[in-house]
Order: C-alpha cells, then structure tokens, then sequence
C-alpha cells in the first residue's frame, strides 16, 4: 500500500499535518508522496493533472490518495478521468462545487462542472471524510453533501475548523487511526 497526499490553495508539502501523517506511515514501512501541486501561481485542474501525472506508475490498487480542501476536489477529478482504480480516497475538508467565497474564481476549473459520481465511486473501493463543525470556508452541508454523493464514511470533527495548521491541526490522530482501523 501506497500513500499520495495532495494540500490544497495557497498551500505545500510542508503545511498542515501533511509533514507528520508522512512520518508516521513512513515509519510504519509505507511509501509518501507529497507532490508540490503549482498554486497560486498556474493553478488550474490542467497543471495540476500535468504535475500529478509523474507520478502515475505509483498509482494501483493498493494506493490510498489523501486530498485536503481543494486537493479533495483534484482527486474527484482524477478519479473521473482515470481508468485505474485505487484502494481508497480520504477527502479533508472537501468540496466539490463553487462556495460563494473568494476562492471560488481559483479554483473554478476544479469545481464549476457537474461530477459524474459513478466514473469516481467505481475507480475507488472506499471514501473517508473528515470535516470540521464549525469550517469558516466549507458548510456542514457541502460536506454532507459531497458525503453522500459518495456514499462515504463521514467524520465529523468538533471545532475541528478546517483541519488545517490554523485551527490547531499540526497533526491528526483521528485520521490515522482510521486508517489504521479501517484501511489496513
């Protein structure tokens, strides 16, 4: 089993939990990749499809995709697109339309487009989220929505915000665990 961890708008491998969730499987045997995804600058589903196709040949069955914010919504993409399926996606913070908010005109190119929810749940044997209560960009019912598109397992973290370094989230038992738990 392989890992591939995808961080969101305005943000890189170094951020968030990205860093430690890296080290704790990595020390468990596993292989983590965090690519650098092009944001601000030349961010669109384009090149970010451009970049993550290096590393394609590490992508199989056995590959758990972790996607956070806006990398939640570039694995949707990729799970439409490709024709390979994976053993697992973990969404965080995830979303998958236009928020109404001054990200939207950024991340268009991810979200202004109807999903076919069937070409994604058919490349992808399981579906975690993980979202807070109280996120400042993302609603309860955007999650739930998304959720449900997926017939996903949805986590809902109390104050979580939106799971990131600013809401306190230098690490996250509660997703390893689960993936301990539920995708080992």
């Amino acid at each position: 089993m392989n890992f591939i961890i995808i961080h969101g708008v305005y943000s890189n491998p170094e951020d968030n939990w990205f860093p430690w969730l890296k080290k704790e499987l990595e020390g468990q045997g596993y292989e983590v990749i965090v690519p650098k995804m092009p944001t601000p600058l030349d961010q669109s589903l384009e090149s970010w499809l451009r970049v993550f196709s290096n590393y394609e040949s590490k992508i199989n069955e056995e590959t758990v995709l972790i996607g956070h914010s806006l990398g939640s919504a570039f694995i949707l993409n990729y799970l439409e697109k490709t024709g390979k399926k994976i053993k697992a996606a973990i969404l965080v913070s995830g979303f998958h339309r236009l928020l109404g908010s001054q990200y939207d005109e950024i991340n268009r190119t991810f979200i202004a487009k109807e999903f076919n929810w069937e070409k994604i749940k058919s490349s992808c044997g399981r579906f975690f989220l993980f979202a807070g209560d109280n996120d400042e960009y993302i609603s309860l019912e955007t999650s739930n929505e998304l959720a449900k598109n997926l017939n996903a397992e949805m986590n809902i973290v109390h104050d979580g915000g939106h799971l990131n370094k600013k809401s306190g989230y230098d690490d996250f038992q509660l997703l390893l665990e689960t993936i301990i738990i539920e995708v080992e």
